[in-house]
């Protein structure tokens, strides 16, 4: 190789050792570290926090339940027949009384005119036995007739007025059957569709179920108290008084939405017994469905407190964080983010959860912000109303220079700041990864060796760019 060839070499390789070193001080020493050895700080971040305290709450327990109506009928023919008329429309509201159903009444309608006629009848007999029963009285006195014939006449009057009594009797009967031919409302409420459609036969025997009809303004709830709460929520406050039981909050949530405004309520009853398989109670509770939201059968979050408030340390839900198992939330610690471990207790008002260690009062939880945050980064707390003015503030100057002067005016501004220039300037330095610099030879620069024997290494050696193994 040659005197020239081999000085651009050492060249070349001297540029790349250099150029690496740089990106190995940069990488060890980090961003952070890059951007104080220029002179510069990283500025502390506005957060929102509020600081805990302990206060008297209500502790709240939380359980799976099944809506169940307070009223729910099936309607059912009681007679056989057609049905001849449907009087509602599906999922309608209905009072009681309403009429829904009519059955072909005229089978009905003709059982009640003979049973009417037997009635007559039987009543035509009845007033015959007794006026001969009067009659044998007085002959009985003068002796014109036996003991016999009186006896006789007694027993007729009898069966006559027995005949009359059970004429009137299948009279009432017919009435009735004729009466179920119309089919009314039993309940105020929402009724379902009609299952047997108008033409079809219905019988008695077999009853199908022609709709139903769910009262719809008051719902049940129906949950199960694990035995430990029911001792110390119910038994501990309540007592074993009715008055006592119904006077326990609660309240009932639909969803897993903890912005919705939860139905308020109280407890209907609790069971005489512990389910030993499960260690559980059967509560009932009850709630006003003035909006008719609630429908039997939906699954329902229900929730009981406790009737006397103690103090505890509550943050809001959103400031907790889960690190795998664990919770913690960060707290600002003189102007720091502080990882803070903490445990969790109940749910408060559906916003708040009690926090049972980790915290103590007068901590300041970081609310918001939380996913621009790491342990050690400079913050600086606010309370929720001084970020909105920030916020509301920021907004205001965004605005004003959108409809300021234009960007010509605003360059002697940005002029007057020379300071900010290098590190605008090293900002690619930290970020671009050097890359490797083939080196080739000038093909004017190949000179012929002495040794002839040597040329194809040299030639190889020659025509072959360098290349700088980098380190990933």
């Amino acid at each position: 190789m040659s005197k020239s060839s081999r000085n651009k070499f050492l060249l070349g390789a001297a540029t790349l050792l250099v150029m690496a070193g740089g990106f190995v001080i940069f990488q060890t020493a980090g961003p952070d570290s890059a951007i104080a050895q220029m002179g510069g700080e990283m500025p502390p971040m506005p957060v929102p926090v509020v600081t805990v305290e302990e206060k008297p709450v209500e502790i709240w327990k939380e359980f799976s339940g099944r809506i169940m109506a307070v009223e729910y009928v099936e309607i059912r023919p009681q007679v056989t027949g057609i049905i001849q008329k449907i009087h509602f429309a599906d999922g309608q509201m209905v009072k009681k009384g309403d009429l829904l159903y009519t059955i072909d009444p005229r089978p009905y309608e003709a059982a009640v005119a003979q049973a009417r006629s037997e009635v007559a009848a039987a009543s035509d007999d009845a007033s015959y036995a007794a006026s001969e029963l009067k009659r044998a009285e007085e002959l009985l006195k003068t002796g014109a007739i036996s003991k016999a014939g009186y006896d006789e006449r007694v027993n007729s009057q009898k069966v006559n007025k027995s005949a009359s009594a059970g004429a009137n009797a299948r009279l009432k009967a017919a009435q009735v059957d004729l009466d179920h031919t119309t089919i009314e409302a039993p309940i105020d409420g929402r009724i379902s569709r009609p299952e047997i459609t108008e033409g079809n036969l219905v019988t008695a025997a077999a009853a199908p179920v022609l709709t139903t009809i769910v009262s719809e303004a008051e719902v049940y709830a129906d949950f199960e108290v694990d035995e430990q709460t029911y001792l110390a929520f119910v038994r501990k406050d309540a007592g074993d008084s009715v008055e006592g039981e119904k006077a326990i909050p609660v309240r009932l949530l639909l969803s897993n939405d903890e912005t919705q405004k939860p139905y308020e309520g109280t407890i209907k009853s609790f069971d005489n017994k512990i389910n030993p398989s499960s260690g559980t109670i059967r509560a009932r509770s009850i709630f006003t469905n003035t909006d008719g939201a609630l429908l039997p059968g939906m699954f329902a979050r229900v929730q009981i407190s406790s009737a006397v408030k103690e103090n505890r340390i509550t943050v809001p839900v959103g400031a907790i964080l889960t690190d795998q198992s664990r919770k913690f939330v960060y707290v600002d610690d003189g102007g720091k983010a502080t990882y803070r471990e903490v445990k969790i207790g109940d749910m408060i008002d559906n916003k708040n959860r009690v926090i049972t260690s980790g915290l103590a009062a007068g901590d300041k939880v970081i609310v918001d912000g939380l996913m621009k945050i790491r342990p050690g980064a400079p913050v600086k707390g606010m309370t929720p109303e001084e970020m909105e003015a920030m916020k509301a503030q920021m907004a205001a100057q965004a605005q004003a220079q959108a409809g300021g002067p234009p960007p010509e005016a605003a360059a002697p501004a940005a002029e007057e700041k020379p300071a900010e220039a290098p590190a605008a300037e090293a900002a690619p330095v930290a970020t671009e990864e050097p890359k490797p610099i083939p080196f080739e030879e000038p093909a004017a620069a190949v000179e012929t060796p002495a040794d002839e024997s040597a040329a194809p290494d040299m030639a190889k050696e020659e025509t072959e760019p360098f290349v700088q193994p980098v380190q990933e």
